[in-house]
């Protein structure tokens, strides 16, 4: 096994011994979690990202880190001497997690500071077998010189937020096998993995082996994960739940907008507009939310990054959103936020950025 931080080698022995130094955070974190790990620390301390709710820790046996990383590891065939490309925060659960499992199997472990496109910061004769990406670097690639890159890659596991449509179609012209994955903090990172492209690609999330799946009397999903905890993990998100236990996420319960006593999913709704702003070519970032109204308790309201748009640019907008949109989806109103608030996950954090208004 050997082990790349930013160009830098360094020995299982260095890492074991803390004799290394680091001048950045994401080394900072990445040597002192490895350092933690081979020293065969019983108990780590995980940071959620707060994408959902107000940051918190919490804390996870070594033996349930290492059975997700083995559920993880069986499920995408990853073997010893892999080349695995970390290029996620290692101070939250996903980039932890490749840690994990790269020591889990054997793999070998290229690690680099957090960015749009990680390609940029390593060599083309670097040949990488495994990585994860979040979303923004996804479309970053595949918008870069890089993006055929992507057929030497055997997996490329993606999380942290949804693909929208036209991202999912471009994948389907690389080699590599695309899993989009679901989980979270509280699951040890993912319990389920749907595959993106290829011939056998996915419509559903499948559970990992082991995993148990159900659905409560809010329609939202309700994991049993032994590797976790004997308890239940009940979550907030809203999903379809198939008799062969595949799911498909479809919103937050949490995010629920009741307007007039008709109880609107935002995620429903945002799909339907992404389709109109790609007709359009608005190549801008927006979320749906529900802001307070007198008449009807509370409105759906699209709120989107940049400045306002010209008149000829919102008329368009307002007539296809009063064309394809149901009478209680189209928004009330639209808003524009200069910024979207995110974390330190580079999520956007609806909560706050509606607080800008």
């Amino acid at each position: 096994m050997v082990f790349f931080l930013n160009d830098k080698s360094y020995s299982i022995s260095d890492l074991r011994t803390g004799a290394y130094q680091a001048n950045t955070s994401f080394e900072k974190s990445t040597l002192d979690f490895c350092n933690d790990w081979l020293n065969e620390k019983k108990y780590f301390e995980i940071r959620t990202s707060g994408s959902t709710g107000a940051p918190k820790k919490i804390s996870f046996a070594r033996k349930q880190l290492e059975a997700s990383a083995e559920l993880t590891a069986d499920a995408l065939q990853l073997k010893k001497d892999f080349n695995a490309l970390i290029c996620l925060d290692t101070k939250y659960i996903a980039g932890q997690m490749m840690l994990v499992r790269s020591f889990v199997t054997g793999m070998n472990i290229i690690a680099i500071e957090s960015s749009a496109n990680p390609f940029d910061a390593i060599s083309k004769e670097l040949k990488i077998d495994f990585v994860a990406l979040v979303p923004y670097q996804v479309q970053a690639i595949l918008n870069s010189t890089h993006s055929s890159r992507f057929n030497s890659i055997r997996k490329i596991i993606i999380g942290g937020a949804p693909l929208n449509t036209d991202v999912i179609k471009q994948l389907q012209s690389y080699s590599c096998a695309f899993f989009a994955t679901f989980g979270m903090t509280e699951t040890i990172s993912h319990i389920g993995l749907q595959k993106l492209n290829g011939k056998d690609r996915q419509t559903h999330f499948h559970p990992l082996r082991s995993i148990k799946l159900e659905k409560n009397e809010r329609g939202c999903l309700v994991i049993h994960a032994p590797h976790v905890s004997k308890e239940k993990i009940v979550t907030n998100d809203l999903v379809e739940l198939s008799n062969d236990q595949s799911f498909k996420i479809i919103g937050r319960w949490d995010n629920i907008i009741n307007t007039g006593g008709v109880k609107i999913s935002p995620e429903g709704v945002e799909e339907k507009i992404k389709k109109i702003f790609d007709e359009l070519q608005l190549p801008y970032r927006f979320f749906v939310s529900g802001l307070p109204d007198e008449k009807l308790g509370t409105k759906v309201v699209l709120i989107i990054e940049g400045d306002p748009f010209t008149f000829d640019q919102q008329n368009s907008l307002e007539r296809a959103l009063k064309a394809q949109l149901a009478k209680y989806e189209i928004p009330k109103e639209t808003k524009f936020v200069s910024d979207f608030i995110e974390t330190e996950t580079l999520k956007i954090n609806r909560k706050e950025t509606i607080k800008l208004l």
